[in-house]
């Protein structure tokens, strides 16, 4: 088994080409020909952390994928990388490890940057006025560089409950030709952005279904597993489009899951992105609409960012 480590992924990583593979995989997954489980997941009772495990495999293909990925969240204070994790890759046909990507969580941070890519594209309106960020951490940079494929534009309004996290982000997201002013909350940040990302680790609702207007898109990245909330229930009820990465993921324990609780949607209003990429069902389709993206992470786009770096190496 070949180690790889994180100097070499990033010299090798082709982001368009994973941007490709990954919207394919979504696909896969939307078509059935994926075999993805149940996330395997860890909590920690005395610090806010936790670490997943995702795995699966796409019909066909000569490998699969196993990733572990943690998330400590004091470890920002300690000036240490929140994220962390590793992936192998494997063979389908005899089982043996044929890669360890030893990436620190870069491309989970990555393959998550792209999903929001993803989202933007098929999703937010023609016309992006301000693109506005919840959240300033590292998801919450890369979310903002990655849309760089899907829109060209680059004002934005940034907010944060950390506040001050955000005169970081506005001096290191400038320096990368963005213009960016900080919200004076995160409601002054919706009645301004047509293009709305979440990425907090938050437990309780940090966008109300009053303050967002026609037009709007909302990704939702942070609802990855049980008892994380960004989104106020209410938006599901009013928005054109319900779009989740994963039915019954998203359903278990992303933000869908409080809506489809309080049964102001049904499984029936939602849509998984991969059909909307293929075309089996419409994304946006108005200038006014109000669009979601439920993204929880699915091992698919795990097993697509792998296979970007094993193909360009093999």
């Amino acid at each position: 088994m070949e180690v790889i480590n994180l100097e070499k992924i990033k010299s090798v990583l082709d982001i368009p080409v994973a941007i490709d593979l990954i919207e394919k995989g979504y696909v896969a997954l939307s078509n059935g020909v994926a075999t993805v489980p149940p996330v395997g997941y860890l909590g920690f009772a005395d610090q806010p952390a936790d670490c997943h495990i995702k795995f699966g495999h796409i019909h066909g293909d000569e490998v699969f994928v196993i990733k572990i990925a943690t998330g400590f969240y004091d470890n920002a204070s300690r000036g240490l990388p929140v994220g962390n994790g590793l992936i192998v890759v494997l063979s389908a046909e005899t089982g043996e490890p044929i890669l360890l990507l030893h990436d620190s969580g870069y491309l989970t941070d990555v393959r998550t940057a792209i999903a929001g890519c993803i989202a933007a594209r098929y999703l937010a309106p023609e016309n992006v006025n301000c693109i506005g960020i919840i959240g300033a951490g590292a998801q919450a940079r890369m979310q903002l560089e990655y849309l760089q494929y899907a829109t060209d534009c680059k004002k934005v309004k940034v907010w944060s409950r950390p506040a001050e996290q955000m005169p970081d982000y506005q001096q290191d997201m400038s320096e990368h030709g963005f213009d960016v002013e900080v919200a004076d909350s995160a409601e002054d940040l919706c009645a301004s952005s047509r293009l709305i990302v979440t990425t907090t680790p938050a437990t309780a609702a940090v966008i109300r279904s009053e303050w967002i207007l026609p037009g709007t898109h909302i990704t939702a990245m942070g609802c990855d597993s049980p008892g994380k909330q960004e989104l106020d229930p209410k938006l599901f009820a009013i928005a054109d489009v319900c779009a989740v990465d994963s039915m019954p993921q998203c359903v278990d324990h992303g933000d869908t899951h409080y809506a489809i609780s309080e049964k102001l949607v049904s499984e029936a209003d939602l849509t998984e992105l991969g059909d909307i990429i293929s075309g089996k069902a419409k994304g946006r389709s108005g200038a006014d609409e109000i669009t979601i993206a439920d993204l929880t992470g699915v091992a698919v786009q795990d097993i697509q960012i792998a296979k970007a770096i094993w193909q360009s190496i093999k």
